[in-house]
């Protein structure tokens, strides 16, 4: 999937989220105006939805927001600290 719609999946869903709370679901024309203007992406992401994670119509944002963006990078401890074996 591309960057800038990946940028814009987890923008929606933080929006709906702040609006609405964590319980909120939306679908993937969530993310695209009423328009089909750029049908290439809108099909973009319906293969990302139902055909790669094969998810229901309605999701929560929380869990859309998790499959897109990437974990944080473990923060790495100071030299000399860990476990001591």
């Amino acid at each position: 999937m591309r960057d800038s719609l990946k940028q814009k999946i987890i923008t929606v869903c933080d929006a709906r989220i702040a609006a609405k709370g964590p319980t909120v679901g939306l679908s993937f024309y969530a993310f695209f105006s009423n328009r089909n203007d750029d049908p290439e992406l809108l099909m973009e992401a319906a293969t990302w939805w139902i055909q790669t994670h094969r998810l229901d119509h309605f999701e929560k944002a929380g869990k859309i927001k998790a499959l897109v963006k990437p974990p944080s990078p473990p923060t790495p401890l100071p030299e000399g600290e860990g476990l001591e074996l």
